[in-house]
């Protein structure tokens, strides 16, 4: 009998144990289902066409968490590590050698390895002018996973251009890249309505952490109204950029949070030089005499911004503050003046033609037709004539045409911490975002000296005297640094607002039940 007693006793127990067992794990199963099967809708203000990141000029798959670039750019604007782990030069930026993560997987179970990120970048540059020029790579070379570049010069912040989205990792081998590209990234892709959204997965193996989020969206509506109406309603859990003259409804309302920080982005007003009138600069400098950054910051922008003396913001150490300061009507008459015009019959004529001129610009950033419509108002009174044009895709309107004389328009341009890639891009000939077309020796000789130097003390230096010659010959104008402000629904958690508005949806990203 006392066998038996002790034999019951043990089955007791084990049943005790599996019950327990099994009620723990079910416990746990329920917490894990509630804790992953999680789902956000993000609202973007920008539509893109494609979703290949090699030719996305908006950035979508790096912004949705499906492509990861080899280096990444911190909320401090300071380089990482993010595919590559580490990387080196010996020979003052001319040869660079990257070493690649292990034990990371595309979406798709492949592997990747340097061969793998040659690949990606070699459809990079061949995909994008842009990065083409960005990047000049002479040659690379795959060893496992070591990766080495050599230049067709010496860039000494390499690493830097390769935060770029356009240099996203991907798998090229995917067979339908512009709707789902494979790449190493926290979410992969679901399904991309052109127009409408992207339907985004978790990707279960992703090899920074855990992801939070089962599913999320990506969508798109360039009406600010709309974003906040489906932020109140219900339909958006977090919107980009909402409507300035909302923001103060958003923040009274507890269920909402508004998040506002600095950007590196500047609203710029540009002067395309095929126009004759607009080859004197005088007459750059009477539209941007015109041109109220104080009544444009509290006016326009509900004092979210700040004015701007140069492209840059004030605390890069490479920005310049030399901006001209002659503002006003008074100051644009007469450097209106100074061009050869006289004011006629409430115009402004030279050589017996009245001074016409088209400005182009989009919606998308809700302000900026507003900021139009206040030069359009400010140059009637100097008697010139000025037009506006809403477009759709302006960068691709900006470079392939010449049928417009002014442009608004708004860059990112410090996004890695340099002046470089923004003095490149805008002021080279043949620089893949001159949309202006200037061609000037001097920024030319000082642009090319700073991409070979190596002393960051001198590369501010000479990027200062880029930037003071680009305001004294007002070569563009820059007029105001926005904030990036997002408004998000309260059961939100872990939302970051990068200040180079390059990452959004991340591994972090969490909603509570």
């Amino acid at each position: 009998m006392t066998n038996n007693k002790k034999l019951v006793s043990i089955l007791l127990f084990v049943l005790l144990c599996l019950t327990a067992c099994t009620s723990h794990e079910e416990s746990m199963s329920m917490k894990k289902g509630e804790k992953t099967d999680k789902s956000a809708t993000f609202l973007f203000n920008f539509t893109p066409a494609t979703l290949d990141p090699h030719t996305d000029d908006d950035y979508t798959a790096v912004r949705a968490g499906v492509g990861e670039t080899l280096v990444k750019i911190s909320d401090d604007l300071k380089l990482k590590p993010w595919l590559a782990e580490k990387w080196e030069t010996k020979d003052n930026g001319l040869t660079w050698t990257f070493a690649i993560r292990k034990n990371i997987t595309f979406q798709n179970g492949k592997a990747l390895d340097a061969s793998a990120v040659k690949s990606s970048l070699q459809r990079a540059i061949n995909q994008s002018y842009a990065m083409r020029n960005a990047l000049k790579i002479k040659e690379m070379k795959a060893n496992g996973h070591m990766l080495t570049i050599t230049l067709k010069e010496p860039i000494p912040k390499f690493p830097s251009e390769l935060v770029h989205p356009n240099t996203a990792i991907i798998d090229v081998h995917a067979s339908n890249i512009a709707k789902k590209p494979i790449g190493t990234g926290p979410f992969r892709v679901l399904s991309f309505d052109q127009g409408n959204q992207v339907k985004l997965g978790r990707y279960e193996h992703y090899w920074n952490g855990k992801v939070k989020l089962k599913n999320a969206i990506f969508a798109f509506n360039e009406d600010a109204n709309a974003r906040v109406a489906a932020l109140q309603s219900g339909t958006a859990d977090i919107i980009y950029r909402p409507p300035l003259e909302s923001l103060s409804t958003l923040q009274t309302d507890p269920s909402f949070k508004v998040s506002g920080v600095p950007s590196v982005r500047t609203h710029l007003l540009l002067y395309n030089q095929t126009n004759d009138a607009l080859k004197d600069e005088n007459v750059r400098k009477t539209i941007d005499a015109l041109l109220n950054r104080k009544e444009i910051v509290s006016s326009i922008m509900n004092n979210q911004a700040a004015a701007a003396r140069g492209p840059f913001l004030p605390q890069f150490p490479f920005a310049d503050s030399t901006a001209n300061d002659q503002r006003g009507i008074a100051s644009a008459r007469k450097y209106l003046e100074k061009a050869g015009y006289q004011i006629k019959n409430g115009k402004a004529i030279r050589n017996g033609k009245p001074l016409s001129l088209s400005l182009v610009t989009y919606s998308s950033l809700p302000e900026l037709p507003l900021i139009a419509q206040l030069i359009q108002s400010n140059a009637k009174e100097l008697g010139i004539n000025i037009k506006i044009h809403l477009v759709e895709d302006s960068d691709e309107y900006l470079m392939a045409k010449d049928d417009w004389d002014l442009a608004l328009y708004s860059l990112i341009t410090a996004p890695r911490g340099d002046a470089s890639y923004y003095l490149s891009t805008n002021y080279l000939p043949g620089g893949g975002l001159n949309a202006s077309r200037i061609n000037d020796d001097k920024l030319t000789k000082m642009i090319h000296q700073l991409n070979s130097t190596v002393d960051d003390a001198k590369r501010d230096q000479l990027a200062k005297q880029a930037t003071a010659l680009i305001n004294r010959k007002m070569l563009t104008s820059s007029i105001v640094h926005p904030n990036i402000v997002v408004a998000y629904n309260q059961k939100v958690k872990n939302w970051t607002t990068n200040p180079s508005e390059y990452y959004m949806l991340t591994q972090h990203l969490d909603v509570t039940s």
